[in-house]
């Protein structure tokens, strides 16, 4: 047996960026971000907020033990996974880490999917059990019963098992490296795929992120916009607050402009987390509207590169700087971010303290400053493996190294510039372009709200640069505007570079996290995607 104290340890002091952090042997990260508050003195400190309930750390911990000991009286076996299809809400964090205390795999996954789409992660996931708490609750139940026979619960079931669970729950003896969680990928180029990380990886990525680089505090209020089911959400709303000691402010409802500004207005954050997409029409509202931001100290961006013309718009309204960087759920948060006192717009900055990373050609040769390749990382937060897909296991995860399929180039100064994902770059003329500098130079013009370039076939076969553009309300679409927009990005760009084509639509196509959808532009037709006025 191995003594109590040294179960669940870990070396909470900042490690060097050159050394990995140390755990403990028998390790199980319920303890380490529940339980640990407790011993802390943070019983009466609020963890939850939401319109109607505010739960304490002492409530959190005794729920938890609660929620997996009612999971226990399922009969579930050790490492059977339990699927969540949760809005964002105490029962999420009841049910994710009373899991993880209990011995069970939490696999949160994307509220807004079909019945095809739930049938594929049940059966994928192999799960034993499933909770769901969502508008799309009948979506999942039918997948459910077309497949073999789980545990339902939905939230009134758990609450009435929690109600005659014991709030005591000693937590399994784990390790570090044990199968823990698993978060399926977006799936933006087939079906999603199981994520599986371990029980040290929420440590490393709040150690070496949430606390390294944003220095999120016990006494910062937090809220994230993006959903706990999306990597970037789970470490904003859930594991960073947590892993601090902080206050997480939670909302039920999809991000929007409107839904942001509502829930920093009522609860007054010091830390946001937001996604390009969404600062850029938070700009837009606050243009109509006075917006009182005042409260925040950091604000994080991911998700896609966030274009310059966006951080300077914000950063002159608001007087706030948004910290962006690039992460994957593959690593589980961000390993490249901007820091508070350096920033550099357009970026994605510096790599995390920890992670290492580097650009490479085809052949896996590393490139120098100003070359476009593939970006490759390393660090301690990296996943096992893709759930039941070897195949593109081996093509990502190469060793200790993990290919990300992000094509990027560093500065003289060691800052890292995103080119796009390796299947948006755009050869034009036998020289390569990013699409992402094509919209960040349209984005600059006045009228444009959103910018997409994709590649697209001209009548000789060859590829050029469209552009898909959704223009400010009160902006008409015309042949002038079209050729205006034209000529101000030949005044931007090199030659080469300019859109041939412009559509205009009314909306780009998003996931639900806010990503744009650029592989549904390359293979559509502009009038069949909600063309604009």
């Amino acid at each position: 047996m191995v003594p109590d104290r040294e179960k669940n340890s870990i070396n909470i002091s900042a490690p060097s960026a050159a050394v990995d952090i140390a755990f403990s042997r028998v390790f199980n990260v319920a303890d380490a971000f529940i339980d640990r508050h407790i011993r802390e003195g943070r019983s009466n400190k609020r963890a939850l907020l939401t319109q109607s309930i505010e739960v304490t750390y002492g409530e959190l911990a005794s729920r938890v033990a609660q929620s997996g000991n009612a999971l226990r009286a399922l009969e579930l076996k050790r490492g059977d996974r339990v699927l969540i299809v949760s809005v964002d809400c105490p029962e999420f964090f009841y049910v994710f880490w009373g899991a993880i205390k209990a011995g069970f795999i939490p696999v949160p996954v994307n509220t807004q999917l079909k019945v095809s789409d739930y049938e594929h992660l049940i059966a994928d996931s192999g799960c034993a059990a499933v909770f769901h708490h969502c508008p799309n609750s009948a979506q999942v139940c039918k997948a459910i019963e077309l497949g073999v026979q789980r545990h339902v619960l939905n939230k009134e079931r758990l609450l009435s098992l929690m109600e005659t669970s014991s709030n005591q729950l000693d937590p399994v003896e784990t390790g570090p490296d044990d199968d823990c969680f698993w978060l399926y990928s977006s799936g933006s180029t087939g079906q999603p795929k199981g994520v599986v990380h371990a029980h040290k990886d929420m440590v490393v990525t709040s150690m070496r992120y949430g606390e390294g680089v944003l220095g999120i505090r016990s006494d910062d209020l937090v809220f994230c916009a993006s959903k706990l089911f999306f990597s970037y959400g789970f470490g904003g709303g859930m594991t960073f607050p947590l892993w601090a000691g902080a206050t997480v402010a939670l909302s039920e409802e999809l991000p929007s402009a409107d839904m942001a500004f509502r829930m920093i207005s009522a609860y007054r954050p010091s830390v946001y987390f937001g996604v390009p997409t969404l600062y850029a029409n938070q700009i837009h509202v606050a243009e109509q509207h006075a917006c009182d931001l005042s409260s925040i100290r950091i604000a994080a961006s991911a998700g896609e590169a966030l274009p310059a013309a966006i951080y300077r718009k914000w950063n002159e309204r608001f007087g706030i700087s948004i910290l962006d960087g690039i992460g994957s759920t593959e690593v589980l948060h961000i390993f490249i971010s901007n820091r508070v006192d350096k920033v550099k717009p357009g970026t994605s900055g510096y790599p995390v303290p920890g992670y290492e990373v580097k650009v490479v050609d085809a052949d896996r040769n590393a490139l120098g400053p100003n070359q476009v390749g593939l970006l490759l990382v390393k660090g301690q937060s990296n996943a096992r493996c893709y759930w039941n897909s070897p195949e593109k296991t081996a093509a990502t995860m190469c060793g200790e190294w993990l290919n990300t399929g992000d094509m990027y180039s560093y500065d003289e100064e060691g800052c890292f510039i995103s080119a796009g994902r390796a299947d948006d770059m755009i050869k034009v003329g036998g020289m390569w372009c990013s699409p992402l500098e094509i919209e960040a130079a349209i984005l600059t013009h006045p009228d444009v709200l959103e910018a997409a370039v994709v590649g697209q076939t001209d009548d000789d076969g060859l590829l050029k640069p469209a552009a898909y553009l959704v223009l400010k309300a009160g902006r008409e679409v015309s042949d002038a505007v079209r050729t205006e927009l034209q000529q101000f990005c030949k005044s931007q760009l090199a030659g080469f570079k300019y859109p041939r084509w412009i559509y205009f639509l009314n909306e780009l196509p998003k996931t639900v996290t806010g990503k744009i959808q650029r592989f549904r532009l390359r293979r559509a037709n502009a009038p069949s995607l909600s063309p604009s006025r």
